[in-house]
């Protein structure tokens, strides 16, 4: 992947997460636990993610 920057890159929730819990704290900028919800479309599925790739 190459380093996303902004939630309009990512192409993934995987991506999403990533990109989130590196440091871009605007990706979830309603506070709700879903990072770029133009891929992720729900906190289960990000949950998931985040216990699969251990973050």
């Amino acid at each position: 992947m190459a380093q996303a920057r902004s939630c309009k890159v990512v192409r993934s929730c995987e991506e999403a997460v990533i990109l989130w819990r590196s440091g871009y704290r605007r990706a979830d900028g309603d506070n709700d636990g879903i990072p770029c919800e133009n891929v992720c479309r729900s906190k289960r599925e990000v949950d998931e993610i985040r216990r699969r790739i251990g973050c």
